[in-house]
């Protein structure tokens, strides 16, 4: 676990309202570099509708979102990205039909608006991106089906290449958003090891209901409820408080799915 104290991510105060709804009253969060911090809760508790907010994919009601150093709250998801914002969602969303190797190369490509829409030249030389694509592949453990079209695989595989199509973007803080939903026990276990080990290069916001692999990998837990934060902590400090305990009716404890 790192224990670095700089703060890459900043949210003060965030209040997101739909109509009359309040989804999110008055959040704040801190996600220090290198390191994975989880954001848990029950269902509707404003976990997804935060995610949206700090990555850019809708406007924020009130507050601040600082991003390395830079105030990002009214900038638009494109130039977060630009910025070294990547995320990963809870719908599995590939180009099933392209290959492993060409989904991560237009993953690459679509970072630059330049070379996003250069579409009249095929994608050899500098435009392959050989050695970011390769690097990626070879983290994922998907070398040897590079060739293979996205929608062959298995579902844990096509979850890990999609956390790679974010990493070849090159970004500073990685969103997984229910990176394990679907998944078999066989895959836990790879994906459990990929997202802890991305901190030594990124830092990583995840969302999960896997309660075995929050307090495994995480550096700092932050529980919500109701659109507020109700508890932020290590994964002991959360694990021990009767708050936590009581939202969770013991699932937490027992390191059940909440």
């Amino acid at each position: 676990m790192n224990g670095t104290t700089t703060a890459l991510l900043q949210a003060q105060g965030i209040v997101k309202r739909y109509g009359g709804f309040t989804a999110l009253n008055g959040v704040d969060l801190a996600v220090k570099a290198h390191t994975v911090h989880s954001v848990i809760g029950p269902n509707g508790a404003g976990k997804t509708t935060l995610f949206h907010m700090l990555t850019g994919t809708k406007t924020v009601s009130e507050g601040r979102i600082l991003f390395d150093g830079h105030e990002v709250t009214r900038e638009p998801d494109f130039r977060r990205v630009r910025r070294g914002m990547a995320r990963s969602f809870q719908v599995t969303s590939l180009f099933l039909s392209l290959s492993v190797r060409e989904n991560l190369r237009l993953a690459v490509q679509g970072v630059s608006p330049v070379e996003a829409l250069n579409c009249w030249h095929a994608p050899t030389g500098w435009r392959a991106h050989a050695e970011t694509v390769d690097g990626v592949l070879e983290r994922l453990g998907l070398t040897a089906l590079a060739s293979v079209p996205a929608g062959a695989l298995s579902h844990g595989q096509q979850r890990r290449l999609e956390i790679g199509m974010a990493l070849a973007t090159h970004p500073k803080i990685i969103f997984l958003d229910e990176p394990t939903s679907g998944m078999g026990v066989d895959d836990l276990a790879d994906m459990k090891r990929l997202i802890g080990s991305l901190r030594d290069a990124h830092t990583v916001v995840l969302i999960e209901h896997n309660m075995d692999i929050v307090m495994d990998i995480s550096d700092t837990v932050t529980v919500m409820q109701q659109g507020a934060v109700l508890v932020e902590g290590t994964p002991a400090q959360v694990r021990a408080d009767d708050r936590v305990r009581a939202a969770y009716l013991g699932n937490m404890i027992t390191g059940g799915k909440a």
